[in-house]
């Protein structure tokens, strides 16, 4: 009868072991986004809890939204009582209130607010166990073959899974797909209803050429991390599963990611000198377009006929007239920063980079230029209100978070 007992208990464990999942818990990989070269790996196809690098997806799905107009930027989204009851981290969306689709996006980039994650789930999937599904199918699409997701934010679920591998698949995917939003990884705080909050992706201040994307936490799943770097025009994705504490994790991100660019032949570089702050950052001002739904959106490139390629900044005198004085600056300066065939896309660039930038005067507004051509409408995504030198000044800041960016002269609004 012992003997019996003890079988059927070795067989139990047994079962329950083939059937766990295998979880190293550790796993990294470093690879060169050109080539595909992987530079780094250790157990980078063992599955793992992602934690809240789930919300690269869950942005993944809601930037598609955008896109095929299931969702619009300005749309106002309704908070429910699973959305109100998630977890910390969170905004504290209350019951029956709403958000825009706009902030739901910069609460999941920078706050990692699940309450936020659930408000997307549902605006797109209906439930969040539908959503889940549409996560998981569209994962596997873009050949995430060994993840499953249950849920949009994240937080603790046994059947949730990924790989190191998977998640820089998914990095390449979001930056390839939709790079009009990409950028908006790389924002280093957000304001919601006049509360602040920073990016838990402490690299992007950190580590020279860091743009995003993700951080991730659990006590099952330890500290995870997601960063893409550009340097020297070589972008490489890291992944991290697994670290002990959040800063021995970012330690260990930066010792092979210097590792992997010592093996392709870049060097780190010293930073350039620090942009003089006129103003706190401050919230968004909204633009007062209205959008039309149009073709898939170009890459952000400069409109203006006479203004340089993207990131550069045009030549253009300072103008004065007859009745004003050298010495006053001329405030109908403006930045470029886009030009889209969707309003939205060029919405969301116009606020990220007035969200960006720390040198700008008051009175610096969001203002999207409608202009038709013959192929359709194009929408370009400006800031004005700003002189010569805060527009050349705005322009140097983004560039250095590797925005694109064209100062625009008087007479071009």
């Amino acid at each position: 009868m012992k003997l019996g007992l003890k079988l059927i208990t070795t067989m139990l464990l047994t079962l329950f072991v083939l059937m766990a999942p295998a979880q190293a818990k550790y796993a990294s990989l470093v690879l060169d986004v050109d080539t595909g070269e992987i530079l780094y790996s250790r157990n980078a196809d063992t599955r793992n809890y992602p934690a809240s690098l789930t919300k690269m997806m869950t942005l993944y799905m809601a930037f598609e939204a955008l896109e095929n107009g299931k969702l619009k930027i300005n749309q106002q989204l309704p908070v429910s009582r699973r959305a109100s009851g998630m977890a910390p981290s969170k905004l504290g969306l209350r019951i029956g209130s709403t958000i825009k689709t706009e902030d739901v996006i910069m609460a999941l980039v920078t706050k990692s607010a699940n309450d936020a994650a659930v408000v997307m789930a549902e605006a797109i999937g209906g439930k969040e166990t539908t959503f889940a599904r549409m996560m998981t199918k569209r994962a596997h699409e873009l050949g995430m073959k060994r993840t499953t997701f249950r849920n949009a934010s994240g937080l603790p679920n046994r059947g949730q899974l990924s790989t190191a591998r998977d998640m820089a698949t998914l990095a390449i995917a979001l930056k390839r797909d939709f790079p009009q939003y990409y950028g908006l990884f790389s924002t280093k705080s957000y304001t919601y209803k006049n509360r602040s909050y920073r990016n838990h992706n402490k690299l992007l201040a950190s580590y020279q050429g860091t743009d995003g994307v993700k951080t991730g936490y659990t006590n099952a799943s330890g500290f995870n991390l997601v960063a893409s770097v550009v340097r020297n025009n070589r972008r490489l994705i890291g992944v991290v599963f697994g670290g002990k504490t959040g800063r021995s994790r970012d330690r260990h991100m930066k010792e092979i990611l210097d590792k992997s660019f010592k093996r392709v032949g870049v060097t780190r570089v010293a930073k350039a000198p620090a942009i003089p702050k006129r103003n706190p950052l401050r919230q968004t001002v909204l633009a007062k377009a209205t959008p039309q739904p149009l073709a898939r959106p170009v890459v952000l490139a400069a409109a203006s006929s006479n203004a340089n390629l993207p990131g550069q900044i045009a030549a253009v005198p300072t103008q004065t007239t007859s009745n004003q004085s050298i010495n006053v600056p001329i405030t109908d300066w403006g930045i470029q920063v886009g030009a889209f065939k969707k309003y939205e896309p060029a919405k969301m660039a116009a606020d990220q980079a007035l969200a960006q930038i720390t040198s700008q005067p008051n009175g610096t507004q969001v203002h999207i230029q409608q202009v038709d051509k013959a192929d359709g409408a194009l929408y370009r995504a400006r800031l004005k209100g700003l002189d010569e030198v805060a527009a050349r000044n705005a322009c140097r800041e983004l560039k250095e978070q590797r925005m694109s960016c064209v100062a625009v002269p008087p007479g071009l609004f």
